[in-house]
């Protein structure tokens, strides 16, 4: 499997996965016409191997497939390396977009939808999952906790964590504004660059990032929630631990 960065020049690979021949043109036409390279599947096991032979910078990945549905592709995909997710949903049900952001989607676009909003959402995902300039942004550290910007990685008490790209730039932002609460308003313009958008995807990814840099998720001490406000990120919680 040959995996890549993506290369600004060269036009970053996006698969799209869609059952939906018609669907699949529309979008497939937009992003090449926007200067990505596009491969195309109509199912699951299609997309694996597709990834298997060209690992792709993005997938668009519908949640509704025969057969192995995109849920079940997403963790196949991210158990073989990691790689930016746009989940596409049938239906404007929460339940549907919070599956797709709980395991693991950066993304989710509600069909129908506009396949121009969905290059500018290609775009901002590709955009933020490129590493930063080295200059621009130095390592960070609290509570445990150490993350290179500029090299996209963070750990744990020298423990890797995986994380997705939205979390990632999450971590980030709290690790850079410390003791400071955030509204979902404002976290959602400042780590996902949107003015708009449905504010339960902070809401699933705050709770990702949780699981993965909490002791104990279920009684956060580092993300802390600031009722009637939104989140506070709050090394000196446990501060006097490390």
């Amino acid at each position: 499997m040959e995996q890549r960065t993506p290369d600004a020049e060269a036009g970053a690979r996006v698969l799209v996965v869609d059952d939906d021949p018609t669907v699949a043109e529309i979008v497939t036409g937009y992003l090449d016409r926007a200067g990505y390279v596009v491969d195309r599947a109509g199912d699951g096991p299609g997309a694996l191997a597709r990834a298997a032979a060209h690992w792709p910078d993005l997938v668009v990945l519908d949640l509704m497939l025969p057969g192995m549905d995109g849920l079940e592709v997403c963790r196949r995909m991210r158990g073989r390396g990691p790689v930016p997710v746009i989940m596409l949903t049938a239906r404007g049900d929460e339940d549907d977009r919070i599956l797709g952001l709980e395991v693991g989607a950066d993304d989710y676009v509600t069909k129908p939808f506009s396949p121009r909003e969905l290059v500018l959402r290609v775009e901002s995902v590709l955009r933020r999952s490129r590493p930063a300039p080295a200059a621009a942004s130095g390592p960070l550290r609290a509570a445990g906790l150490a993350v290179d910007p500029a090299a996209r990685r963070a750990t744990k008490r020298g423990a890797e964590l995986a994380l997705t790209v939205r979390e990632f730039d999450l971590l980030v932002f709290f690790l850079r504004h410390p003791g400071r609460a955030f509204a979902r308003e404002e976290l959602m313009r400042e780590v996902w660059g949107w003015d708009f958008g449905d504010l339960s995807t902070v809401t699933v990814h705050v709770r990702r990032l949780r699981g993965k840099v909490e002791d104990d998720p279920a009684r956060p001490r580092l993300v802390q929630t600031v009722w009637g406000v939104g989140y506070r990120f709050d090394a000196a919680a446990v501060s006097g631990e490390e």
